[in-house]
């Protein structure tokens, strides 16, 4: 927020004022007032002892970098809706005026596409688009016509009648749901090519107008194989992100508006149809048909934040620690450790959970050890154990499978970091710890600090560990999901196990929404993403 002097201040009229005092006050004077937190110097931030300086990132990070996060994140969505909006409007005017102004070829290809390549000896580009208008006529007419025209509704006749038999020709909601939302994809294709069309069209009118040569087939066989090679070569990619990533995406949003369940599969029982935002309202409810579904999703989502904290964190240091105790000088038999170490990475992890989990079991070897020493049997993985004791157990186990990944990326990093900081670290007299605070450890995060983000994101969604360690037990009576079930866990739990498809992509959509909102704050903070010379 810039701060105005009195005169500027006096310049603005009543309402920019009142929005004024608002901000300052909310921005500038709760934060001083309550917090007290200005930014300082480098000098004045020096002279702070390590916990003011600890302090002091802190309320900076929470009050003066998320706000302005927030405030950036906030303008470049009006910027992003308002050019969205004078696109849309540039666009329809470009047409108006591109089909007053054209010739007749022109005029022809807004209904006809490719006639005006045809006319001008493109002909490669005229069949393209031809063809295209071709199969999207024939197609709306016999297949993406019927199923839009039901996309309304997702079909009125139901699979059984009232005597529960079996209705000849009834409708299916998953397939017109899956036809309709293809139909929609390949609308937006076809408008997008026919715009290439008009466009193309009024760039070789121009061309003719100011008496240069047109493109023919034969230069548009070249570009494709030379200058246009990396569009030519991108094609394919491209249509498998849309078919198998945007569609399924946009599948999965368009299923939690709707109730598709057990009870309503729309092809063997019942159809299910459009309920707004009832799915949403249900998975925030504190009673909704007799569950608490918001209760247990505070708990689940408290719990995934804490589980991605520590097993990204206790990962990263153990094995940043384990790189520097092996690369030290006078350790023997390296590679022998490392070896040793990368043999845990080999063994599919499934397998290895599976090992771990029958290890820790009641009746398991750790138990047989604990027994033989006086102690009592644990349960450490089960439903019978505490919540705190399985997770616990499950962050140590997590830890045993990560350091050796992390040992590797650490110690690639650490060969690279340059002798003479050491070297100098020591003739001023910094002892060990202190090289590792001043020297190692900043030039690990700042060269990690991408992998650190997406680390932390993978493991919000580490279905494998929880699943297979412990199924999300123990599962309390009270809670809808097990007390180490992960966001992603109860996801499975609520799609695959209970046939909740509807709030499964509810959950899907929010699990999203965190997960995004997370990586694009942490992603913006990060100096390693602004300025890759600002360590040296």
């Amino acid at each position: 927020m810039k701060i105005l002097d009195k005169d500027s201040y006096l310049k603005l009229n009543k309402w920019k004022r009142f929005v004024y005092k608002f901000k300052y006050f909310f921005l500038i004077t709760i934060p001083r007032v309550f917090f007290k937190i200005e930014k300082l110097d480098a000098i004045s931030y020096l002279k702070l002892n390590i916990w003011k300086r600890i302090g002091y990132k802190i309320k900076f990070f929470y009050l003066i970098k998320i706000p302005t996060f927030f405030k950036n994140l906030g303008k470049k969505i009006w910027k992003g809706i308002k050019g969205f909006g004078l696109g849309i409007a540039h666009f329809f005017k470009n047409l108006v005026v591109t089909f007053i102004e054209g010739d007749i070829w022109t005029k022809l290809s807004y209904f006809f596409m490719g006639i005006g390549s045809f006319a001008r000896g493109q002909i490669l580009r005229g069949i393209l688009f031809a063809t295209m208008e071709l199969v999207f006529i024939f197609y709306m007419i016999f297949t993406g016509g019927y199923y839009l025209g039901k996309f309304n509704s997702l079909g009125l006749i139901q699979p059984l009648d009232a005597d529960e038999n079996v209705v000849v020709g009834a409708d299916n909601s998953f397939k017109i749901m899956l036809y309709g939302a293809l139909t929609l994809f390949f609308i937006a294709a076809f408008i997008y090519t026919w715009y290439l069309n008009i466009k193309q069209n009024r760039i070789n009118e121009q061309l003719k107008k100011d008496e240069k040569a047109i493109a023919d087939t034969k230069d548009d066989l070249r570009a494709v194989v030379d200058q246009q090679f990396h569009r030519t070569l991108l094609a394919l990619p491209t249509l498998g992100i849309i078919v198998f990533t945007l569609l399924p995406i946009f599948f999965m949003i368009l299923v939690a508006f709707t109730n598709y369940d057990a009870n309503h599969n729309g092809v063997s029982n019942a159809l299910f149809g459009w309920v707004g935002f009832d799915n949403f309202r249900t998975l925030f409810s504190w009673s909704a048909g007799g569950k608490n579904y918001a209760a247990t999703f505070g708990e689940i989502l408290v719990w995934t934040l804490i589980w991605a904290f520590f097993a990204t964190f206790t990962n990263y240091f153990l094995g940043l620690v384990v790189a520097m105790l092996i690369n030290k000088k006078g350790i023997k038999l390296k590679k022998v450790w490392r070896t040793v170490l990368v043999m845990s990475i080999a063994v599919p992890q499934f397998i290895s959970l599976l090992y771990v989990k029958n290890m820790f079991a009641y009746d398991g070897i750790m138990n047989d050890i604990i027994q033989f020493f006086g102690g009592n049997r644990i349960h450490f993985l089960d439903d019978q154990a505490s919540a705190l004791t399985v997770r616990i157990t499950v962050i140590l186990i997590n830890i045993w499978i990560g350091i050796p990944y992390l040992m590797l990326v650490t110690t690639g990093i650490l060969m690279n970091i340059p002798a003479d900081l050491y070297e100098s670290a020591s003739i001023d007299g910094a002892n060990v710890f202190q090289q590792y605070t001043k020297i190692t450890l900043p030039y690990m995060l700042f060269i990690t600090g991408p992998y650190l983000l997406t680390s932390f994101t993978g493991n919000m969604n580490n279905f494998n560990v929880i699943f297979l360690l412990t199924g999300g037990a123990p599962h309390p009576q009270e809670l809808e999901a097990g007390q180490t079930d992960l966001l992603v866990t109860w996801l499975f739990q609520l799609t695959m196990k209970d046939n909740s498809y509807s709030l499964g992509a509810v959950l899907g959509i929010i699990v999203f929404i965190v997960v995004a909102l997370i990586s694009l704050i942490v992603y913006n903070i990060l100096p390693s993403t602004k300025n890759e010379e600002a360590f040296q």
